[in-house]
């Protein structure tokens, strides 16, 4: 009997003990599911009971400073499966062949999509609404639609560069869309419904639908009518001169905004999978290029800041120069002989700028460099800005502030450049550039306002003011008169570089021809630069190819923003009494184009004579007069010989004094010269039908920019 209860004893104790380690075992068992591995655990069983939908956001309106709308969002449906349920269904072939040629999608990639181990897969994006209702009708099981937006530009390829480009993702990938994508974007939404093991919603359970946010409107500084001026004459030049690239900037000198930005070539931003990714390139902030004479604005800057020059300082330019081994010429090595400060900007005399450079010293240039911004991203509001390449100043060396002075050795980008010479014009103030002015949700709240910044004073009002005459100068008598634009005063600069080879060095034929300039020149409302990457053709020179093209923007610009016209009427209304204008070269000109050039200047004539051409006038060209006062022209009667018959001017832009001789003496008309260089402008105008034997007054102008 004790052997019995001893043994029933031991096999209470075993079995208490076994109760009590499988006790533990689920107590620890419980505690793990429950407590370590919970969450984990309540997030798979809610993916497998639920379906989440996600509902995208509508990015936000991009319109232009006056509410044009630039880059909108529509809608549209996107198919997505969801594969328990097609699975469930036991459909999945079915669907796969119906769907497919609906989508234009391979059936087996298809097929193996819809039936992947996930909650949720997209099959296609944003596809168009007659597919949409074929899907619908088909009523697939584990197939759906769901309402997403897209970027949609209506504009087309206007102002591509700016605007960027939006992926299916609702995402911006480039250009503003990017650099604003955490405003413009907005917050995604999505739909929760509850399902049962067969995967039927479950009509008591769980339904949530969380609303997205749409993004905020962007108001830009670009004007819709400036940028479509910007392009259409970019166009013309991009075409007609076959170049590589070509980029045009439009900005407010006074406040830093950008209204017009263009590059080409250019893309569609609704189709830009069309196009190579190349020319999706910002080249007007991205591309680094030596800006050749344009530079030299920056240079006479520091120059006429420091004192070292006055506007009458003497220089002489034999043609070249030496700066310890090497040789620095002019175009051709042309000498330009004795000339002064204003007239060493006019002629763009790498001679003479070469002498101001070394004359200024490295210490002193590179302190304007920096002041200038050069070296250094702007900060506009764009993705992908470069820096530009500065030699650095511990290794300079004396040749490299000569080529520095005169456009070579630095490269900058277009933007750099924009606004150095913006800072030249706006009184001396550098100026942060931008293209957002203000960020706007969907009620109406301003959201963001961006103001014009001043990052700092570079040179004094008093300079900025001295060297505007100066570069008006250029335009009415220097390498710069292709960019005079009747009836507004105009100030500028020409720029012919050599490209930089991919070995070092320079390409033998290959330039950048750019112009920079603004008006009006004694109070800027714009400043637009011009560049054109290897234009084809000769003349390739900045005032040949893209002078025109910043006249001819400018022009219809001004006119589109009522800037009154300088001339008779408004002249002193125009400008204060103070200011100084500069009075143009009209001898040798026909009696209506001089006096026509004077008052655009807002001078008055006073005629001496009853001749045909004006063969001397006081004061002489370059003198600077208050508007309003007289300059008096002197006439002369010319011999025209009339040889009989009728005769039509040809066109003798382009062409050298030789040509141009041969071609008229050929006709039986007289030339009367004025100049050197190629014909830039005559009279009377090409087409117009004259007399033989009759004179035409032909100007001429330096090929050098």
């Amino acid at each position: 009997m004790q052997t019995t209860s001893l043994m029933v004893r031991k096999r209470i104790a075993t079995l208490f003990l076994l109760f009590t380690l499988g006790f533990f075992f689920l107590g620890g068992r419980m505690f793990w599911v429950q407590f370590v591995r919970g969450a984990e655990l309540s997030e798979k069983a809610a993916q497998n009971r639920t379906r989440d939908v996600p509902v995208e956001s509508k990015r936000g309106i991009i319109s232009d400073r006056n509410g044009h709308d630039l880059a909108i969002s529509v809608s549209a449906d996107s198919v997505y499966a969801i594969p328990a349920e097609v699975l469930a269904s036991k459909r999945e072939q079915e669907v796969a062949q119906k769907l497919a040629p609906l989508l234009g999608m391979d059936e087996t990639k298809l097929y193996e999509r819809i039936t992947r181990q996930s909650s949720y897969e997209w099959i296609k994006r944003q596809i168009e609404p007659e597919i949409s209702q074929q899907i619908r009708d088909l009523d697939l099981p584990g197939i759906g639609l769901t309402e997403e937006s897209r970027r949609y530009y209506p504009k087309g390829s206007l102002a591509a560069h700016v605007l960027g480009i939006s992926g299916v993702d609702n995402t911006g990938l480039e250009g503003i869309d990017y650099f604003y994508n955490d405003l413009v974007g907005g917050q995604k939404g999505r739909i929760v419904i509850e399902h049962d093991a067969a995967n039927r919603p479950i009509p008591e359970a769980t339904h949530q639908y969380v609303p997205p946010v749409d993004g905020a409107n962007l108001v830009l500084t670009i004007d819709e009518t400036i940028q479509y001026i910007a392009e259409r004459e970019l166009d013309k030049v991009f075409k007609e001169r076959q170049a590589k690239a070509a980029t045009v900037i439009v900005m407010d000198p006074a406040t830093g905004e950008i209204l017009a930005l263009a590059n080409r070539p250019t893309f569609d931003p609704n189709n830009f999978a069309d196009y190579p990714a190349s020319n999706r390139r910002n080249w007007a902030i991205s591309n680094a290029y030596e800006p050749g004479s344009t530079m030299k604005i920056t240079t006479a800057s520091m120059a006429l800041q420091e004192a070292i020059v006055n506007e009458n300082t003497p220089f002489f330019c034999s043609g070249s120069t030496k700066v310890g081994k090497e040789t620095i010429g002019c175009t051709d090595h042309r000498a330009h002989g004795q000339q002064t400060f204003a007239q060493i900007v006019e002629n763009s005399c790498n001679v003479s700028f070469v002498q101001v450079g070394l004359t200024l010293g490295m210490e002193k240039y590179y302190h304007y460099l920096n002041g200038f911004g050069f070296g250094q991203p702007t900060g506009i509001d764009l993705p992908g800005e470069a820096a530009g390449i500065l030699v650095p100043q511990e290794r300079a060396k004396q040749i490299d502030l000569a080529t520095m002075s005169m456009g070579q050795a630095n490269a900058v980008t277009p933007i750099q450049l924009c606004n150095a010479v913006a800072a030249v014009a706006n009184g001396g103030k550098l100026m942060k550039p931008y293209l957002v002015k203000q960020v706007v949700d969907q009620n109406g709240n301003v959201l963001q306002q961006n103001e014009p910044t001043v990052v700092r004073q570079v040179i004094s009002e008093e300079t900025s003011k001295r060297l505007s005459m100066i570069l008006e100068g250029e335009v009415i008598n220097g390498t710069g008169k292709n960019a005079y634009i009747e009836g507004y005063r105009a100030g500028g600069k020409t720029g012919t570089a050599q490209k930089i080879a991919p070995g070092g060095g320079y390409l033998s034929n290959e330039y950048v021809a750019s112009f920079i300039g603004y008006a009006p020149a004694h109070k800027p409302r714009l400043l637009c630069i011009v560049a054109v990457d290897a234009p084809q053709g000769y003349p390739y020179y900045g005032g040949w190819v893209a002078a025109p093209v910043f006249k001819n923007i400018m022009q219809d610009a001004l006119r589109y923003l009522e800037e009154p016209m300088y001339k008779d009427g408004n002249a002193e209304q125009t400008l204060p009494q103070e200011e100084m204008v500069v009075v143009p070269d009209v001898v040798n000109l026909p009696l209506e184009e001089a006096t026509a050039a004077l008052r655009a200047r807002g001078l008055q004539a006073k005629v001496n004579g009853s001749g045909n051409v004006v063969w001397q006038q006081t004061p002489k060209a370059n003198t600077k007069l208050k508007p309003g006062q007289q300059v008096i022209i002197d006439m002369s009667e010319v011999d025209k010989a009339n040889h009989g018959g009728a005769v039509t001017v040809p066109d003798l832009q382009g062409k050298s004094m030789r040509e141009v001789a041969k071609i008229l003496a050929d006709l039986g008309l007289h030339l009367m010269p004025e100049g050197y260089g190629l014909a830039y402008q005559q009279s009377p105008e090409p087409g117009k039908v004259i007399s033989g034997g009759s004179t035409i007054t032909v100007k001429f102008q330096p090929v050098g920019e």
